[in-house]
């Protein structure tokens, strides 16, 4: 009995306490439909043709025409991981927010008739990191406890030194591609009405954090002051850009963590 029970509690302490909690209780259930082709490690389509994009996670791209970072292969084997999962398997669409993107790709969370859930399994193997929309945060903390798992152990993808979580002082070498950075905040700038969290003590070659006037009210109203990250150690993700410096932009606050 008392192995079970730590065994439970290991299993809650790895997955931040949501090892009980269904993903769908927080979703709106759709269509079932039979997935007849895989693109790559995070869109499909349907038998009726719906062109699918798991949302709230990214994978690796199948580029290798510009693998500059060497990343093909990880892209190569999240897809057949996909393929695995999902071909010729019936799906069961769950939606968590804005159901289309501009490409007019259905932005679903899949599970299968099982229960498996797609972007789960892809997180718990590595094979893709969560990413995030201010318009698509249900199950947010269930992704995050899931890809940490996978980040611990080196799995998949973060055993690639391109995906691994960057230092702020190297990260202009990724500029124009979606990463992982740390730093601490050495000061928060707030100019009318956007904040600017910056990493160095020369803002226009040092890594910074913008969040924007519309953004820093989500945090606020998240419960989250834009200036409490001063002094903090933190871990943002979201497109790195050049702009006085490596950049990234801050939408909505499941984009910043507190170092683990």
């Amino acid at each position: 009995m008392h192995k079970l029970i730590i065994s439970f509690l290991v299993i809650l302490i790895a997955t931040g306490g949501s090892a009980l909690a269904d993903p769908r209780d927080k979703l709106k259930k759709s269509a079932r439909q039979r997935v007849v082709k895989v693109i790559d490690g995070d869109t499909l389509i349907l038998k009726d043709k719906t062109r699918v994009r798991l949302v709230g996670i990214e994978a690796p791209r199948l580029m290798p025409d510009r693998d500059k970072f060497g990343t093909w292969s990880i892209g190569y084997k999240s897809a057949e991981l996909l393929s695995r999962l999902a071909l010729g398997k019936f799906v069961t669409l769950y939606f968590g927010g804005t159901r289309r993107d501009r490409y007019g790709r259905a932005l679903a969370h899949l599970f299968r008739d099982d229960g498996l859930w797609l972007q789960g399994e892809m997180l718990k193997a590595g094979m893709a990191r969560v990413y995030t929309f201010p318009d698509n945060r249900a199950v947010v903390p269930e992704m995050m406890a899931l890809e940490q798992q996978a980040r611990q152990r080196k799995l998949g993808l973060w055993a690639v030194d391109y995906f691994k979580v960057k230092d702020q002082r190297t990260s202009a070498k990724y500029r124009n591609s979606f990463q992982l950075v740390t730093g601490t905040v050495r000061a928060v700038a707030h100019i009318r009405g956007t904040y600017y969290l910056n990493f160095g003590d020369d803002w226009r070659t040092d890594f910074t954090v913008v969040i924007k006037s519309a953004a820093a009210r989500k945090f606020i109203k998240a419960g989250i002051d834009p200036e409490s990250y001063q002094g903090k150690t933190i871990v943002i993700r979201g497109w790195l850009k050049m702009f006085n410096g490596p950049m990234i932009e801050a939408t909505h606050p499941e984009q910043i963590r507190t170092a683990d």
